[in-house]
This record gives structure tokens, sequence and C-alpha cells, in this order.
């Protein structure tokens, strides 16, 4: 062969080379820009969280629901190569799943599995959001799951849900993007298409709302891995709005009663906070409501005085975040970051003969709150209990993956180290002063479940005092101060009366 054949040759060689590295180079360019978080270490086992930031604030008007069908979708609707079934076939060998947990603006996609199922775990995973199936058998079976989820499971069965969703509802108001329900409304589900929901995953499925956590025990090159298979995605642009307005604030108290056939009466009242995670108030006020309220914990001054004091309920606590399902867990979830939030009391459903008088305690209470802040006493023991509670909240490696990547959307350090850190140079004088300047007991919104909506608006309204009734004597100091609650003045603005059949509904 001659020189100048082989000299061809090379030179054709040679640029097939190079078009193969300008090939590769966007891909790799791509990969990189890719926001992750891992956790490595070695356990056995290895956890995902595929993170889109976007969820329900992103629904357009009309099509209320979209985020979440989407994500329900591509869990538990299968991929192209594999129905739905299958997958759960191939994962019922792994003991493993795939869940999905949609916000107001972040939809998750988590799982844990072993690693010696590691590659066929993920091959899964990836193809369910790489590659999703979009079968109209699946979409129709999803959409009429979320039509019940509204209906029957949180409008019928469940009032404790159902009252703190409808306050978000009333606080956020329905020209809000936090101000549906994030499953949306039975109307619009009813309305949409398989091509609304291709239409939502092609514009916010994208490589810049996306977010790959990885904790465990995975090889040193896999979450290369995961990035270059997730740079397929569109680069696209952030969901979310930089800004958000304010919900408009109630002026008073400002009463929503949901009339229900129900044997108990169940209550929420909140007000907007302008205080998020990355706010410099926060560490103290998770420590207000720590020792206020905190979830399931005898420690909080509403369960102590409604519950161990009065035998008025089950439980009563108070958020600075949202928590939703509540009722069947100890611990909030990871990945329902916000960039607003509201502070909320959360009365669990009493008697209705005295729902009045826990409605007022439950004020009276956040009214000495608010006017008395904390002693030093109660200080130093709220902080040294919260500074070894907060290790709770990251037992496990798929928890820390959560808060890690939540850390990250906040700005923030590690999570315990930060609210460790935060807690060991808090004052009293501070934390007094962020209840001062971010808590109030006026003009806040109460949604009421009750079977005698009309009986309970006169009551309010009526300014008369409430009475409670005990199957026991009480101490003399708690018949007291009972007199000065069932006399605490409610100062309302509004009263409104709606059937819970109409809730969720448009």
């Amino acid at each position: 062969m001659s020189r100048q054949p082989r000299f061809r040759a090379f030179l054709g060689r040679l640029g097939l080379f190079v078009l193969a590295a300008m090939a590769l180079a966007p891909a790799a360019s791509a990969a990189q820009q890719i926001e992750t978080v891992a956790l490595p270490s070695d356990s056995p086992l290895v956890s995902f969280r595929i993170l889109f930031k976007t969820g329900a604030a992103s629904d357009p008007a009309g099509k209320e629901g979209v985020a979440a069908l989407t994500a329900a979708m591509l869990a538990q609707g299968g991929s192209r190569e594999r129905s739905y079934e299958q997958i759960l076939s191939a994962l019922f060998p792994m003991a493993a799943a795939v869940r999905s947990q949609v916000d107001k603006e972040m939809t998750v996609f988590s799982g844990t599995t072993h690693i010696d199922n590691l590659e066929k775990y993920y091959a899964l995973i990836r193809s369910m959001l790489l590659d999703p199936g979009w079968r109209p058998d699946d979409f129709r079976r999803l959409r009429t799951d979320t039509i019940n989820r509204l209906r029957v499971e949180l409008r019928s069965n469940n009032e404790e849900e159902l009252g703190k969703e409808a306050l978000y509802l009333r606080i956020y108001g329905p020209t809000h993007p936090y101000g549906h329900e994030n499953l949306g409304t039975v109307s619009s589900l009813e309305k949409l298409s398989i091509d609304d929901l291709k239409a939502f995953y092609r514009q916010h499925y994208t490589r810049a709302n996306l977010v790959i956590g990885l904790a465990g025990g995975y090889p040193k090159d896999f979450l290369e891995k995961l990035r270059a298979d997730f740079s397929r995605l569109p680069e696209g642009a952030p969901s979310t709005p930089s800004d958000l307005p304010q919900p408009e604030p109630a002026s008073k108290l400002r009463v929503l009663l949901i009339e229900k056939n129900t044997r108990a009466t169940a209550i929420s009242l909140g007000f907007p906070l302008r205080v998020n995670r990355s706010s410099k108030d926060w560490p103290a006020l998770f420590l207000v409501q720590t020792y206020f309220g905190a979830h399931r914990s005898s420690n909080g001054v509403l369960f102590h005085e409604l519950r161990e004091v009065r035998g008025l309920n089950y439980g009563d606590y108070a958020y600075i975040e949202y928590f939703p399902r509540g009722m069947f867990q100890f611990e909030p979830d990871p990945n329902l970051a916000r960039r607003q939030q509201i502070f909320q009391i959360w009365i669990r459903p009493v008697e209705p003969q005295n729902g009045m008088f826990a409605l007022r305690a439950a004020l009276y209470e956040l009214d000495k709150l608010v006017k008395e802040g904390l002693s030093k006493e109660k200080f130093e023991a709220t902080r040294s209990y919260l500074s070894k509670f907060v290790n709770l909240l990251t037992q496990t490696p798929s928890q820390q993956l959560g808060y890690a990547i939540d850390s990250q959307y906040y700005g923030l350090p590690d999570f315990n180290g930060y609210v460790k850190n935060a807690l060991a140079r808090l004052t009293l004088e501070e934390v007094n002063a962020a209840i001062r300047r971010n808590l109030r007991s006026s003009d806040l919104d109460i949604v009421i479940i009750t079977k005698d909506a009309q009986g309970m608006k006169k009551a309010i309204l009526s300014g008369e005092p409430s009475a409670i009734s005990y199957v026991s004597p009480k101490p003399p100091e708690v018949l007291a101060e009972d007199k000065i609650i069932g006399s605490y003045k409610l100062d309302v603005s509004s009263v409104d009366i709606v059937p819970a059949e109409s809730l969720f509904e448009n």
C-alpha cells in the first residue's frame, strides 16, 4: 500500500475520532452540569433520590394535578419496554420499590436496594424515568385513583388531614401557586389527557431541575454513570418562578367551617410565615415549635395542656414547615422544601361539646406564648432535647440523603451540624425576639370540621363563654384557668360554611 492511501486512511480515522469526540463532548458537558448529592459509605445498601425541582406549583391554570399525575405515571405506569406489572415482578425478588412524592416545588423518586441487585434495580428506575410507557390503560387507572384519593381517602375518610390541607388552601387562595391541593382538583383531573402529561414531562423533567442523590456503598464510577444517563434529558429552565406572591393575611380571625357528617370536631389554625429553613430566625422557631407543640411528643405545651391536663383529645401539635401524613408517622419526610411556609396548630378531633373550648384553649396558649415567650428553664431544657432529637430525623441513609438535598436547596451546610451549631449559639433573648417578630394570636385562619356547622357558627359569633365537660374531677387550679380560657375573646371577622363534598372539586 503506498504512502498516499495510507495517509488518506489515517486522516479518515482521525476525522472519525474527532467527530466522535465532538459528539461526546456535549454529553459529557451536560452530565457535569447535573446537580448531585453523594453520600458514599461502606453500607451494602444503596439509596436513590432522583429529584426534580418542580411540582404542584408548576401546574398550569386549569390543569391542576398534572404534576402529581405525571409523577404517578412514571412511578406506577411502567416503562416503554416493561409494563408496571412486569416492573413489580422484577422488583419483588429484590425486596425493593420505587416511590414517588410530589409537593409544591419538589418531585422525588426514591428507593433502596442491596448492592448485589444494584445494576438490575437501576436499570428499572432509569427506564421508568427516562423512557416512560405512557399507556392509556395506566393513565385511566391512575387518574381514577387520584380522584378517589381526593374524594374518598382525604375528603371522606380523614378529617385530620382534610383540615390541615383545607387550611393551606384557605391561607394561600386559589390564585397563588400553592393554592390548590397537590393532587389537583377533580374537575381538572377529569379533563387531563396523556398529551398534557407528556407536555409537562418535556417542560419540567429537565437537567435544569434535576438533582441526583445517591447514598451507600455504590461503585466509584456509578455516580458518573447516572450523570451520563440522565444527561439525555433536555437542558430546560428552572420551573419555579424566582418570586412567589405573598399570601394576603387574614383580618382578625377568619373562620371556615367544613360541614361533614362526623362524630368529632377537628381544628386547624395558622397564618403565613416569612421564614423558611434558610432564614436567620428558623433555628429559633424550630426550638419554639418543639417547646410549644412538638409532633407526637408529650413535651409540648399544647399536648400537656389540652391532652394531659384536660383529656380533650389524642394530641395537639404545632408546625413551622409542611408536615403531611402526620397521623401516620412520627417524623416528617424530607424533600418537602418550600420557599413559603405557614405556622400551624393542629388540634386533633375533640368531642363536639368541647369543640369551642378546645379552639379557645389553643388560641389562649398561643397568646401566652406570643406575650410571655419562653422562660430560661424551658429554653435550656428544649435546646438540650432538640440537640439530641435532630439525630432521629436522619437515622437512615435515605433520610440523610433527603435532608442533604434539602440543605443544598436552601443553601445550608449539613442539616444536623447546622441545627446543632445554631442551637448552641442561640440565646433566650434571640428566641423570644423571634417569637415577637414572627408569631401572633390574631389575624389568622381557622378551619373547623364539624357536623353542626350552623351551631358552631352561632357559638363563635355569640361571644358567649365556652364550657368543658369532664368525666372525672379536676384540681381547683385547672378549673380556675378553665374559666379564663372559656371566656377568651374571639375577635372574628368572618365565618363561612362549606359542605365537605364541595372541597377539591373545582
